[in-house]
């Protein structure tokens, strides 16, 4: 099993390692604390984790929210969405990367803060990612312009309909909870791809859904707390 690399550095242009690193609550050491409480749920990717550990998830959210960055836990970003907590997505990435696929396109469904897609650029080969929600597309492609992410692209959409131009997809992750699995995702998902999302009204369950020449299996991943997966979108 590979281990988690300690040495590795951000991976964005020196000109932005600074910011990168951050100081005090928003530092690299903070996010060594972080990774290092997510690595006793052995169901998480070390790669994913690596990718955890050297994004700076401070930049994704407001600055006076900056401080409670690497805290395991999910926090508002406006619009009443929220970025989702790292041991999530660390979750969430690490059961699409272990399917038997390799990622080489990807689908984010709910772009949000852009957090959970900077981690799937650094695990997958190209990340397509939909928003329904204009201001937070917006700031989400700012941040990871300023990051040098250039392996993401964005369109503004309702998050039901997924991205059927660049399908089929290796991988799903929707970081929003419809009240059953959306049959255009699963459209949209290349055979043998999986896709994880929250599933459920008032009780969310965290869902895995693995499509196979027969048809899909799913699998409940845990109890899950997500925002809704709204219809339509706001310019």
């Amino acid at each position: 099993m590979a281990e988690l690399d300690l040495t590795q550095k951000p991976i964005y242009p020196n000109s932005l390692y600074e910011a990168a690193q951050g100081v005090g609550l928003t530092s690299q050491r903070s996010r060594d604390r972080l990774v290092s409480r997510l690595l006793s749920n052995k169901q998480l990717d070390i790669e994913v984790l690596n990718a955890i550990r050297v994004t700076p998830r401070h930049l994704f959210m407001d600055e006076a929210l900056a401080n409670r960055a690497y805290e395991d836990t999910s926090l508002p970003i406006g619009y009443g969405q929220t970025i989702s907590q790292p041991g999530t997505v660390a979750l969430m990435t690490s059961w699409v990367k272990q399917g038997s696929r390799s990622l080489n396109r990807v689908l984010d469904v709910g772009t949000g803060s852009g957090y959970q897609a900077a981690i799937l650029s650094l695990v997958a080969k190209q990340v397509y990612s939909v928003e329904r929600i204009a201001p937070l597309s917006l700031r989400a492609q700012y941040c990871l312009d300023q990051l040098a992410v250039r392996n993401i692209r964005f369109t503004l959409s309702d998050g039901h309909w997924g991205w059927s131009t660049f399908a089929p997809y290796d991988a799903i992750v929707c970081a929003a909870a419809p009240d059953s699995i959306p049959e255009a995702l699963v459209e949209q998902l290349a055979e043998g791809g999986r896709l994880v999302l929250p599933v459920g009204e008032k009780e969310q369950l965290l869902t895995g859904v693995e499509k196979t020449a027969t048809g899909i299996k799913t699998i409940t991943l845990g109890v899950a707390v997500f925002v809704p997966l709204v219809k339509g979108r706001l310019d």
